[in-house]
């Protein structure tokens, strides 16, 4: 029997048997969204895990207490927001307790005094609210910035010591302190920097300065910074910012602009008040291109200086400590992650220009383990969809991590290698380790996904590529992938809000890459979801048109005629010049896709698999 100590967050739908009674299928659906869209997205991004699902109640794990208080905080803004616009008697309110405690495993489930000291303390929340044992206050003193009301102590059913109880004051920052501002109590958005330059094709440039600020700030414990998705779904509009700052609820927003002309560059940047829009300080800089890094550094510095942030000597070492202090390597490697992300996974030509600048960048800097990173990523996804390179990106990934043992992206790099080759064990190390660096990395957070895919574990897949499509807005990939497990756990309404994700972010990409095969096969899953088959059908006949030789958008299109076009010859059809040119790698995914289910029976398929692997064992 395994014991250990853990933070365990139980949580609770507020009058959920008069909900049911008014309106038993709105309030079912209404749930089934919130945990599809808020309450399990939020969970997989603190690190936690849901171990216990009861009708209306979930238990969660997490490691960290604070991560754990944070996350009951973002379920509970995030739920409230959602529900906003409805009438009070039919909104989905938790109540949410929190305990520290001894707990003990038993498989995935989890028993003991902890768990059931947090369901008692969470009966005393406020509907709406937070309540936090004694245990998990003093853990958190001093790390969290919100007020707790202390109510008491109070003797719980079935437990033997009477247990302190704090609430949270949900609309109560902490108190001024004179000198210094606390650690914990001021939040930035960093806007994207406007491309002043003239030329559309510098807005790598002007993105990559502003991502290299986030992640700068987001290195200095006192600052809780917006994550890049969040902040950049406001780029190139005209903004109010004190609105940004209650809609986001941050004390601060960075703002600024880039202009890079020959071998200067000027940028400008602003921090503003986010509660009165007063200047809190404003500088212009001019100076030699080869400056950049020094130039970031300066800006970051000054931010923290404003907000009479004390920083720590490790704080300003990792600040200061960047991947190369080369410039040509730098650029190019802000043009590779450009490429990556403007084509997704699925645009071969983008991939090639990934490879290629990420090639260069290392040729001229041996030691820059971000470029290495990006480029296992890329070769790894390369050999998946396009069955290009005879690299897989494990010696890539390799590199990256000797050269910096605290990079996220690199730990992600090795874990979609052995995800690939079917090494989940190793894989699992390499993802908590990406997660615990980073819990916002997206390429982290991807394969989580797919580790839990390929482990049978459809709520996994279903929380981590929620959460990774939440931290890349135009990203169609993980918003596709989900619309799968959606529809493998018969969850409808989960499937239909994720295929209109999916398919938004679909047709934003092909308006102007309309001939994007991958982002089409993806589109058909979410048009048949949606109920638009015609639509649908165009779609195929357009993408088989325009990218006949792309062996992973015919499996998407296969799989969504067998799934939800209901077409198993035209399905079949469309998988069998594919399983005539993969790799291992692709036939290991499609013995545990959900997509594949309907035909693993059939003939053609088994005769398909049989080939296939025979085929392996005559080239081995």
């Amino acid at each position: 029997m395994q014991r250990k100590l853990s933070a365990i967050l139980s949580a609770d739908v507020v009058g959920y048997s008069g909900l049911m009674e008014a309106d038993e299928a709105g309030t079912l659906a209404r749930l089934k969204a919130n945990r599809a869209l808020v309450f399990h997205p939020h969970v997989a991004s603190h690190g936690g895990r849901v171990f216990k699902l009861m009708g209306d109640g979930a238990l969660v794990e997490f490691p960290s207490v604070v991560a754990a208080v944070h996350c009951a905080l973002a379920i509970q803004k995030a739920t409230e927001k959602a529900e906003n616009e409805l009438p009070d008697g039919k909104r989905i309110q938790y109540r949410i307790g929190i305990n520290l405690g001894d707990v003990i495993i038993d498989g995935d489930d989890i028993y003991g005094d902890g768990v059931n000291v947090a369901a008692r303390v969470q009966a005393l929340a406020p509907a709406g609210g937070v309540a936090l044992s004694k245990m998990v206050r003093d853990n958190v003193e001093g790390k969290v910035a919100f007020v707790l009301e202390d109510t008491g102590e109070h003797s719980l059913k079935n437990i033997e010591r009477p247990v302190r109880v704090y609430v949270v004051c949900m609309d109560l920052q902490s108190p001024p302190k004179s000198g210094p501002v606390d650690r914990q109590a001021l939040s930035v958005c960093v806007l994207p920097f406007a491309n002043m330059s003239g030329d559309a094709e510098q807005e790598y440039f002007s993105d990559g300065i502003s991502e290299d600020i986030i992640t700068d700030l987001s290195k200095v414990g006192a600052l809780l910074v917006t994550a890049r998705n969040t902040a950049f779904q406001y780029k190139g509009k005209h903004v109010d910012v004190p609105q940004i700052a209650r809609a986001l609820k941050v004390s601060h927003v960075l703002e600024g602009s880039v202009r890079k002309a020959g071998g200067r560059v000027r940028i400008t940047a602003q921090l503003i008040d986010g509660a009165t829009g007063a200047h809190v300080w404003a500088e212009r800089y001019d100076r030699d291109l080869n400056d950049i890094f020094a130039l970031q550094d300066d800006i970051s510095h000054a931010i923290v200086a404003a907000l009479k942030v004390k920083l720590l000597p490790e704080e300003k070492q990792a600040i200061e400590s960047r991947g190369t202090t080369n410039l040509e390597a730098y650029n190019l490697y802000l043009m590779a992650r450009q490429y990556r992300d403007t084509g997704n996974s699925g645009s071969r030509r983008a991939a090639e220009l990934s490879i290629r600048l990420c090639r260069r960048a290392i040729e001229i800097d041996p030691l820059y383990a971000q470029a290495w990173a990006l480029l296992a990523l890329m070769l790894a996804n390369a050999r998946l969809y396009f069955e290009a390179h005879t690299e897989d990106g494990e010696a890539e990934a390799e590199r990256a991590i000797a050269l910096d043992p605290n990079l996220a992206e690199a730990h992600a790099a090795k874990a979609r290698v052995l995800n690939r080759k079917g090494s989940l064990a190793e894989a699992r190390v390499e993802i908590d380790r990406a997660l615990a660096l980073d819990p916002a990395c997206y390429e982290a957070n991807r394969e989580a996904a797919t580790w839990c895919s390929l482990s049978h574990d459809t709520q996994g897949a279903i929380n981590y590529f929620e959460k990774a499509a939440g931290l890349a807005e135009n990203e169609f990939y993980a918003a596709g992938m989900v619309l799968t497990f959606y529809h493998a756990a018969g969850d409808v309404v989960g499937a239909e809000v994720a295929a209109k994700r999916a398919l938004k972010r679909i047709e934003r990409l092909l308006a102007s890459e309309p001939d994007h095969g991958s982002a089409l096969s993806f589109g058909v899953s979410a048009l048949f979801t949606l109920g638009e088959v015609d639509r649908g059908r165009e779609w195929i006949e357009r993408a088989l048109l325009l990218d006949p030789e792309n062996l992973n958008m015919r499996y998407n299109l296969a799989c969504a005629l067998l799934n939800y076009g209901k077409d198993i010859d035209g399905g079949l059809d469309l998988l069998e010049p594919v399983f005539s040119k993969v790799h291992q790698e692709s036939v290991l995914w499609a013995k545990v896709d959900p997509d594949l289910d309907a035909v693993r029976a059939h003939p053609r398929f088994k005769a398909m698999i049989a080939a296939t692997e025979e085929r392996f064992a005559a080239e081995r």
